[in-house]
């Protein structure tokens, strides 16, 4: 289902708030988007930009996925897994919306493009995947935040010794790049999942859900074909100023010495929709998140029954996680947490909790902590750990991982114990239609 596709979804089941009030994209469409998060808003009219709709908020809620995957919401982690496991090559097609529209004449600031923050560098696009090549491992896919710096040219936050940064290091002059906007959600999911080297991402966007692509116009690189807007340009050896910006956590990013992009060619669809994606908002947080549950199950299974992992919002949809397991043996748990961080690297805090307990309900986490849990028991504690460079309580030398301590929390009922007294009661299910008047 493509961006557009889903709009129409959203707005035939309601889901969907429509803003005909004109809004600037000077903080006010940022800030209405904000205060409406966890809904897909549609801007009609962007002041000075005619032509143009913004979209915000269409990742903000697993619900959304589900419908665009059209998956169920407990079968995400399972359907993100498979298509993990099992890539599919996406066909290659002639013609497609996203060239409906050729702009030679490059200028960015004809590009919606918003400034979120009185903090922030200036105005940033946070919404894009990015597509290169690497000399020897092949496609990547991958998110780079942009700040216009003018007419054709971004910095680009490229993270240290990852996809995008070692094929730069690795060319000789420009990388040719290729940033997408307006994407499936299949297509941000891929691009979120840090699958190991050499798997192509939009292979799992199409295993996902059928994603086809359409060659560049300016180089060999290939795109979804149904994206809202691409930029062709180049990953220059230039550096330059890039940040402050507003980052998963909620707190300013710093500022760093980053590549520059020079953008040759602007295509996309006719009445384009720019996507506008809020920082440390819900949608950056469960692309950020959603993605780990399935390396995280994968983990855990395989030292303990593993039913179900979930990384929550309160912790910035990066640094916590809940790990379902079916208990097997005394020393489960414990194995279990120590697998959920060998899952996701940049996990500091994780709960552990019996299959009874539904792990999509902080309430019910908080129930099995309160009854199942003791903390000179079930408590384990890991100093000096590899962190997140993310979490600003952490320790950060430059040029050094950064280093956390970790902690693991079994609520799951003791091994040895009468289960009985562990249980919750349970009522009876009623039919209310026989007992309320309409």
């Amino acid at each position: 289902m493509s961006f557009r596709r889903f709009i129409d979804s959203a707005a035939a089941s309601g889901d969907l708030v429509a803003i005909d009030t004109p809004v600037h994209t000077d903080f006010e469409t940022a800030n209405v988007a904000h205060a409406l998060e966890g809904r897909p808003v549609l801007f009609n009219h962007v002041a000075g930009y005619p032509g143009w709709r913004i979209c915000a908020g269409p990742c903000s809620d697993r619900k959304y996925f589900s419908m665009a995957l059209s998956v169920p919401v407990p079968q995400l982690m399972h359907h993100l897994a498979q298509a993990l496991d099992a890539p599919v090559a996406p066909p290659l097609v002639e013609a497609a919306p996203c060239q409906e529209v050729v702009v030679e004449a490059v200028n960015l600031f004809d590009l919606p493009i918003l400034l979120h923050l009185p903090q922030d560098a200036g105005h940033y696009v946070a919404s894009n995947v990015v597509v290169i090549e690497d000399p020897d491992l092949g496609r990547n896919m991958c998110y780079h935040r942009l700040l216009r710096l003018d007419e054709r040219r971004f910095a680009a936050r490229i993270v240290e010794n990852r996809g995008t940064y070692n094929a730069w290091r690795k060319t000789e002059g420009d990388l040719p790049v290729a940033i997408c906007i307006g994407v499936s959600l299949a297509v941000h999911l891929a691009a979120s999942m840090s699958p190991p080297p050499g798997v192509d991402e939009l292979s799992v966007a199409h295993a996902l859900a059928p994603t086809p692509l359409v060659k560049c116009l300016t180089n060999n690189l290939a795109v979804p074909a149904d994206a809202e807007i691409v930029l062709e340009g180049r990953i220059t050896k230039r550096l330059v100023d890039e940040g402050p910006f507003m980052d998963l956590t909620e707190t300013m990013d710093i500022t760093r010495m980053q590549p520059v992009i020079e953008i040759d060619l602007i295509t996309h669809r006719r009445d384009p929709i720019y996507h506008a994606l809020l920082p440390g908002g819900l949608e950056h947080k469960l692309l950020m998140g959603m993605p780990k549950e399935p390396t995280i199950f994968a983990e855990v299974n395989k030292v303990a029954r593993c039913t179900g992992a979930v990384i929550t919002p309160g912790g910035a949809s990066w640094l916590h996680a809940v790990v379902q397991i079916d208990k097997q043996g005394p020393d489960d748990g414990r194995q279990a947490i120590e697998a959920a961080f060998r899952g996701h690297g940049s996990l500091k805090h994780v709960w552990v909790v019996d299959a009874d307990v539904d792990i999509y309900d902080p309430a019910q986490v908080e129930w099995a902590l309160a009854t199942r849990f003791q903390a000179d028991r079930d408590l384990y504690v890991y100093s000096d750990q590899p962190g997140s460079s993310l979490d600003p309580s952490g320790t950060h030398v430059p040029g050094q991982k950064s280093r956390t301590a970790k902690m693991g929390l079994d609520c799951t009922i003791p091994w040895d114990a009468d289960r009985d007294k562990y249980e919750r009661g349970q009522y009876g299910p009623v039919e209310l239609s026989h007992y309320l008047k309409k």
